[in-house]
């Protein structure tokens, strides 16, 4: 597989820093394709015999990484240290913190020249720094590097000491712009708590969340919560998550959700692993259509057809509030999950939290500084309110604010909450293949690498993203927004091609067409004196797939389900 430009960008920021600095953080969100580029990184930093550990906190994400890795740099031993198996064999060795941490593993730990850390915001962490410690001491030449999508802790905790600079950050504002993830619709609905909830004390980590239940936690509230609810997403068929301040509040609300006829459940951390474990593979298979949690699904939780995110509590760090939004912010692969068409994501804030941060955009201090003051607002200029500059719509009046006066400015602040435009040509320009408009009017884009082709179609007001390849059948890609099909018709090359057939500048692109293509095109084809072999050979390449792609952009076109 290769990587996207913009992944390939932050490797080699990556690199140049640890080449410099000997330690190094990446800041990258959800979308952003964070273990693939924590891959490279690792692959670019091990030759000669060097030895390189990949931490994470969990089970599944050791897994998740370690076969990540084996798919970006291939070829490469490795090995896992975990509750189950503790082998050093590997060029690279995929560690569980918890386990690693004990002294008996730790003294057993080879000589290291690259430790990565990803969730790097739990670096600090004692168990974290023993092992930094015990690598560092035992190699003071090792490099240090560190991923995460969060860099501010809650307990306002630097990573300093850990590392002194950060080598690239990849903002959601450029994730939803190319369409790798679907841009939020925020709400911000006041019940006529806003003022008490200003009020609440703040623990050293958070506010103090049984105070917010005081508050929260009253069926006239509730009640509210519902009817908004039903009206911005329930009557839209979402499939929702909902952020509770405590269990006592959690179980009520589930309750009035499930008063209302909607199939609602709750998951708390007091609850057994299994349990836990059903409650989500309900959801995950639409048998439930709401989810409410206290502080479980905030972080390593996504099922991307949620297209919902209801916030009924404050939160203090702007973190927090980035990880709870970004639960709904994945876009849709159809194969997973057929017949859901996600375009957006709409996020009901009944606790203040877009009030008190203003945007999902967030700026590193790795000393933990974390701004004050009030956040960004604007003026609705249908009743005049002063409201977070995230909105799209009023909350008071409804009024709708055009996208395009949301945008940054170049040169300006980072784009708000809401305001993201899909500027799909952005990314026809950033991809590394070259796409043919096959017929002239913009509703057929394709490209082609040597092993695989992708394209996307328009078809009934929908785009549809279609991938396909040697060896194997045509499938769906994805269904919904122009700039979310391109992003995932693009991945599916990236993810079937190497750094040589991405051949966009190749001169060999703009010579004619050779007879034998033309041979294999419709008559009008030949007349076309203009006609190179790269388009040709997309013209090819969709007349061999015609009836698999209109087959499944038909499937897809009728009656579809909506995430959104």
């Amino acid at each position: 597989m290769r990587l996207r430009p913009r992944q390939k960008t932050f490797v080699e920021r990556s690199v140049a820093a640890l080449a410099s600095r000997g330690n190094t953080l990446g800041v990258a969100p959800t979308g952003a394709g964070k273990t693939i580029m924590l891959s490279a990184v690792t692959g670019e930093m091990i030759s000669d015999g060097a030895k390189a550990c990949v931490l994470a906190h969990r089970d599944e994400l050791t897994a998740q990484n370690r076969a990540k890795f084996q798919r970006v740099v291939p070829g490469v031993a490795t090995s896992v240290i975990d509750a189950t198996a503790k082998s050093w064999g590997g060029d690279v060795t995929f560690a569980m913190v918890p386990t690693l941490g004990r002294a008996s593993n730790l003294a057993d730990m080879p000589h290291l020249d690259l430790l990565v850390v990803d969730e790097a915001h739990h670096a600090v962490a004692d168990s974290y720094r023993r092992i930094i410690d015990r690598v560092r001491n035992a190699n003071p030449d090792a490099r240090v590097f560190g991923v995460t999508a969060t860099p501010t802790r809650g307990d306002r905790k630097g990573l300093r000491e850990v590392f002194d600079n950060v080598a690239d950050q990849v903002r959601l504002s450029e994730l939803i712009a190319s369409g790798h993830l679907v841009p939020p619709r925020t709400f911000v609905i006041d019940v006529g708590v806003q003022d008490e909830l200003r009020s609440v004390r703040k623990t050293m980590s958070n506010f103090d969340m049984a105070e917010v239940a005081g508050i929260m936690d009253r069926a006239p509230v509730t009640d509210e919560v519902i009817r908004h609810w039903k009206e911005k997403a329930g009557s839209e068929g979402r499939q929702t998550v909902v952020f509770c301040s405590t269990v006592a509040h959690a179980e009520h609300v589930t309750e009035a959700f499930r008063a209302a006829g909607v199939s609602a459940a709750l998951i708390h951390g007091d609850l057994a692993a299994e349990t836990r474990k059903a409650i989500l593979a309900d959801y995950a298979s639409g048998k439930t259509r709401v989810i409410v949690n206290v502080s479980v699904l905030t972080e390593g939780w996504d099922h991307p057809p949620t297209s919902c995110v209801v916030l009924l509590r404050p939160s203090s760090y702007k973190s927090t509030m980035i990880q709870m939004v970004g639960r709904g912010l994945r876009t849709v692969d159809p194969e997973e999950h057929p017949g859901i068409v996600k375009t957006d994501c709409v996020v009901l804030d009944f606790g203040t939290s877009s009030l008190i941060h203003g945007t999902l955009e967030q700026d590193v201090d790795l000393d933990g500084k974390i701004g004050t003051g009030e956040a960004p607002t604007k003026s609705c200029p249908g009743c005049g309110a002063d409201i977070p500059l995230a909105a799209t719509e009023c909350p008071l009046c409804g009024e709708a604010f055009p996208r395009e006066d949301l945008d940054a400015g170049e040169g300006g602040a980072a784009a708000p909450l809401s305001g993201f435009m899909m500027t799909e040509i952005d990314l026809l320009k950033r991809s590394s293949f070259a796409w043919v408009d096959l017929f002239g009017d913009d509703a057929a884009l394709m490209a082609n690498g040597f092993s695989a082709w992708g394209g996307i179609f328009y078809l009934e007001g929908r785009w549809h993203a279609v991938g396909g390849g040697k060896g194997q059948g045509s499938r769906l890609l994805g269904v919904g927004e122009r700039a979310i099909c391109l992003a995932q018709a693009d991945d599916w090359l990236n993810t079937h091609e190497t750094d040589e057939s991405a051949f966009k500048s190749k001169g060999w692109l703009k010579q004619a067409a050779t007879e034998k293509q033309l041979q294999y095109l419709p008559p009008e084809c030949r007349h076309d004196f203009g006609l190179t072999r790269y388009r040709a050979s997309a013209l090819m390449t969709f007349g061999f797939n015609k009836r698999e792609i209109r087959q499944l952009v038909g499937r897809a076109s009728p009656e579809l389900g909506r995430a959104a």
